[in-house]
């Protein structure tokens, strides 16, 4: 066991609740954050040492809070910030830290950013979003696919006759991370956070924050995602690690990595201490639940992170079906899926 100078998050266990479906307490069919404080004893009883809540920000819910409508403010459904604040004294009584999902790749539609950048060409935010004119039939700018339905990822906007690109849903267009007051801006909302207490934040499409600037089209074929800028991504990251670095007791900031390559992978972390603390495992993730393939992942992960990294090793999450259906096939399901837990 190291030793007791460890940073909390490398000996943690943290657990995903995903508020709208974890408790109800009012009764109303929608899980809120009573429902979690409720159950705090039970989540320390589990060894659960820190809570990754997602999206619990003013959203439409078209994409169930990775739709975000304000950034500094609670759902009312979920009782708004005074049950969050409320959350966020009990569970420090029992030990337990909190960590918001935080979605910085897009916003809603409907979110006063987007709304002040649609309104003209000549408003203040028009380049807080990315903004191109069509072809000249009327095509999109480039190749770029939606991963929300496959289809073109941008969208005409008939107010200013220009397309604004969405990597999701058209409701959630993409933020301009090449703008320096997007970065500015979303300093702010991590230090609000910070300042109330969280014990860091869970960074919703890490691997794919920042756009190529060129915006080229995606070779056919290609196993390159020309779309993602990696080095200026890598940059911001580096930004927040200094941000949070900031703060005591210690913060972290945990990536969703969505890349299937460990090497790639392992450059996320940086040199170990200056990008991301975590970075989420996905070729574990989807690994089959056999001793060889995992041991093989394990190895190779550990071969490739900076000697001041720490792995994650991850099951499960509101995007994946959850892994004892995933995994446990069989007659042994049960007794595998127990495995996991001892």
């Amino acid at each position: 066991m190291p030793s007791g100078s460890q940073p909390w998050w490398q000996r943690a266990v943290l657990y995903q609740a995903c508020v709208r479906s974890f408790a109800d307490s009012a009764s109303d069919g929608v899980g809120d954050l009573r429902g979690i404080l409720e159950r705090l004893d039970y989540l320390q009883w589990l060894g659960v040492d820190a809570l990754w809540l997602s999206p619990v920000t003013v959203s439409p819910d078209r994409d169930w809070g990775y739709d975000v409508a304000g950034y500094t403010d609670v759902q009312p459904v979920f009782g708004g910030m005074s049950a969050f604040d409320e959350l966020m004294t009990e569970a420090d009584c029992v030990g337990i830290r909190i960590v918001i999902d935080i979605v910085p790749n897009h916003t809603s539609d409907l979110h006063p950013w987007f709304q002040d950048s649609r309104a003209s060409r000549d408003s203040p935010r028009r380049d807080w979003y990315v903004w191109r004119d069509p072809l000249p039939l009327g095509s999109p700018p480039n190749n770029w696919r939606s991963t929300f339905g496959g289809g073109p990822a941008w969208k005409l906007d008939p107010t200013t006759g220009q397309m604004y690109q969405h990597s999701f849903l058209p409701e959630q267009p993409d933020l301009n991370w090449w703008n320096e007051e997007v970065r500015e801006a979303m300093d702010e909302v991590m230090r609000f956070w910070l300042d109330r207490g969280v014990a860091g934040f869970r960074l919703d499409v890490a691997h794919a924050i920042v756009k190529d600037r060129e915006l080229r089209d995606r070779p056919p074929d290609s196993e390159e995602d020309v779309r993602v800028d990696l080095e200026e991504t890598f940059a911001v990251l580096r930004r927040w690690r200094k941000l949070v670095d900031d703060y005591e007791p210690a913060r972290i900031l945990m990536g969703e990595t969505w890349v299937m390559d460990l090497t790639r992978l392992a450059r996320f972390y940086g040199s170990g201490s200056d990008q991301l603390h975590l970075a989420f495992n996905f070729p574990f993730v989807f690994s089959p639940m056999e001793a060889a393939p995992l041991r093989s992942v394990v190895e190779r992960t550990d071969e490739l992170l900076p000697a001041a990294a720490w792995p994650v090793s991850t099951l499960s999450n509101h995007d994946i079906v959850r892994f004892p259906t995933r995994m446990c096939g069989g007659d042994e399901r049960k007794a595998r899926a127990r495995s996991w837990r001892c």
